[in-house]
């Protein structure tokens, strides 16, 4: 088995940074769908969803650094142009959004989305004995289960 700089398998190591470039873009449309939630929202839950928004945001901005650096690591190259991004997106893009119930479903429908890539991604580094993209999946993923029940709790449904 050949291993990488950091001791992982090599070959594995392409496989999870090819997950993670996926994740990246994704994470991508997420960061911007939640700036045009930021600017668009409108009506009487306008400044806690205004902040809301821009907490996410900033928290996804941070997560999407992680993410390259993690691809860098594993000794891939991130993903830095819209084409990709675009190429590899599973989120619904959120167009105008302004209404309070459309902005929190949107989040629910991404973060679910976000949770499916970040398990498989999980799973994979478990495998290929890649603690470090499996901690930080972990992380993140710990961190979106806990939005999504507030999100669900905002909206008053269960999970």
């Amino acid at each position: 088995m050949k291993t990488n700089s950091i001791g992982l398998d090599s070959k594995k190591a392409e496989v999870l940074s090819a997950e993670l470039n996926i994740l990246l873009a994704n994470f991508q449309v997420y960061y911007q769908n939640l700036r045009g939630l930021h600017w668009n929202i409108k009506g009487k839950r306008f400044f806690d969803l205004h902040l809301k928004f821009e907490e996410l945001y900033n928290d996804s901005q941070l997560k999407i650094d992680l993410i390259a650096e993690r691809i860098l690591t594993l000794g891939g190259t991130p993903l830095h142009t819209f084409e990709d991004y675009i190429k590899n997106n599973k989120l619904f893009v959120g167009r105008d959004v302004s209404n309070d119930e459309n902005a929190i479903n949107l989040i629910v429908s991404s973060l679910t989305q976000l949770l499916k890539i970040e398990r498989v991604i999980l799973k994979q580094a478990g495998e290929a004995l890649d603690e470090g993209t499996n901690s930080m999946m972990s992380d993140f993923i710990k961190e979106q289960e806990k939005t999504m029940w507030m999100m669900k709790a905002w909206l008053e449904e269960g999970i």
